[in-house]
């Protein structure tokens, strides 16, 4: 395998969505270093229209899976011939996977050309996003004689850029269901787990929030803001999720998105948005990254490592609960997500009293 004369840098990350998103953290940093597009291997439909065309990224090849014996996989095989091809360069290995370790030793890309996350593993309390571009700060054993011009940036969050012909494409898009001259307030009730096998599997279901609750978050943001749009994100089989509980909360001007979104309209939707409210979900990082304010519920995982954290300004609310001593999004009162609103977004209630305001919970 010949050298890549030009040492392009190679990322390989087989993530879900938001992982996608917090990569672009790593991706900035080494466009910047290398000063030239950084080639990415990764899986899932997701990558490719979440990274195509953003500030420092080269070819994607996306591979559907990588359990299918490479013998078996005209994929994989074409996979490892691009690679094959561009020839050696510095690459930075984002996965924990025998298979994807098998693809680039089948590509000839062997141990001194990469800087492997196994080796350097998450600090204590450092967040993903810290994590990758503390690596992108490693070079290769190969590539350590580059002088390198380093990193130009102090910007340490993830961030997407919208294009001008996707904004255009989602006010179009909004015309036609009759709402471009509103503004408009979005949320987030599921999430990948949520109607897995076509069933609401609660019990195993970290991130779910009662729909009875979310049906009060509704009727609050609509007594709040009435001339807005309320829009129901999320994938097609969320559809029916996001249904039944707009017909619980039983208010006007809710409109559901979610059999139409593909992932340019989201982030263009995102980024026109007044606000979210979302479980932690690969939704909550695009919306950090294209800058919405948003309130974010949290259950098992941890804040401080996948909190959303994207551009500057951008304000993000954390919401976390306890259930009988363990972390559960189940603990998250519904009282609790309208104040964190309220704050975001700079409500004040009106009260028989006068005019009352809550205290606006911690913004991280």
């Amino acid at each position: 395998m010949q050298l890549n004369a030009e040492a392009k840098p190679l990322v390989v990350r087989c993530g879900a969505f938001g992982d996608m998103v917090l990569l672009t953290a790593l991706i900035r940093d080494l466009h910047a270093q290398f000063r030239t597009n950084v080639d990415i291997l990764a899986s899932g439909p997701w990558t490719a229209p979440l990274l195509q065309g953003q500030p420092g990224v080269g070819e994607i090849l996306c591979l559907r899976s990588r359990k299918t014996p490479y013998w078996l996989s005209s994929e994989q095989r074409q996979a490892v011939r691009r690679l094959r091809a561009r020839g050696l360069g510095p690459t930075w290995v984002c996965d924990d996977n025998a298979a994807t370790d098998r693809l680039l030793d089948r590509a000839g890309i062997v141990a001194e050309w990469r800087v492997d996350v196994r080796d350097h593993p998450l600090l204590p309390e450092e967040h993903a996003t810290e994590q990758w571009r503390r690596l992108a700060r490693i070079l290769p054993p190969a590539c350590r004689q580059r002088p390198l011009p380093g990193i130009v940036t102090d910007f340490v969050g993830c961030e997407l850029k919208v294009s001008t012909a996707q904004r255009a494409a989602v006010e179009q898009w909004l015309r036609k269901r009759g709402i471009a001259d509103r503004p408009l307030e979005l949320i987030q009730i599921g999430n990948k787990r949520t109607m897995r096998r076509g069933l609401r599997r609660y019990a195993v279901n970290h991130k779910y929030w009662p729909a009875a609750r979310w049906a009060a978050v509704l009727r609050h943001i609509r007594l709040a803001r009435p001339d807005h749009a309320i829009g129901l994100i999320g994938t097609g089989p969320e559809y029916a999720l996001n249904a039944s509980v707009a017909a619980l909360a039983g208010v006007d001007g809710v409109y559901n998105f979610a059999d139409d979104l593909p992932i340019p309209r989201l982030l263009a939707l995102l980024a026109r948005a007044r606000s979210l409210i979302t479980v932690d979900s690969g939704p909550a990082h695009a919306a950090a990254a294209v800058g919405c304010p948003q309130v974010v519920l949290f259950g098992r995982a941890l804040p401080s490592l996948y909190r959303p954290w994207g551009t500057p300004g951008a304000p993000v609310s954390v919401l976390t609960g306890c259930v009988d001593g363990e972390p559960s999004m189940l603990g998250i009162e519904t009282a609790a997500v309208i104040a964190a609103w309220d704050a975001l977004v700079g409500y004040r209630a009106l009260s028989m009293s006068g005019v009352t305001s809550t205290t606006p919970p911690s913004v991280t």
